[in-house]
């Protein structure tokens, strides 16, 4: 039974270990906050699936200070224009 348990449990992370390398740098971890299952409206939204200009803008606005934030403006600093651009088109492939 134990062995079961071990052979689950690392078929389990398969998919986790696809989706860091399929992600440009920095994207997997906006999944730590934004996770996909978050109810609409709440103070941190879900980011899944959404418009890649829609995420660049709010990302730009955050990293300029147009747009307040707490936490995002440090984190969106961190990306260049590219990175951010990248970063966007992936989570606009991922489903909601």
């Amino acid at each position: 039974m134990p062995r079961r348990l071990v052979s689950a449990l690392v078929l389990a992370m398969v998919p986790a270990a696809a989706f860091a390398q399929d992600a440009p740098p920095g994207a997997s971890s906006c999944s730590g906050c934004h996770a996909p299952g978050v109810a609409p409206g709440g103070a941190v939204p879900a980011i899944n699936g959404r418009l890649p200009a829609e995420t660049a803008k709010a990302m730009r606005d955050f990293k300029s200070g147009a747009r307040p934030a707490t936490v995002m403006g440090r984190n969106a600093k961190g990306f260049s224009d590219a990175e951010i651009d990248a970063i966007a088109q992936w989570l606009a492939k991922q489903a909601r």
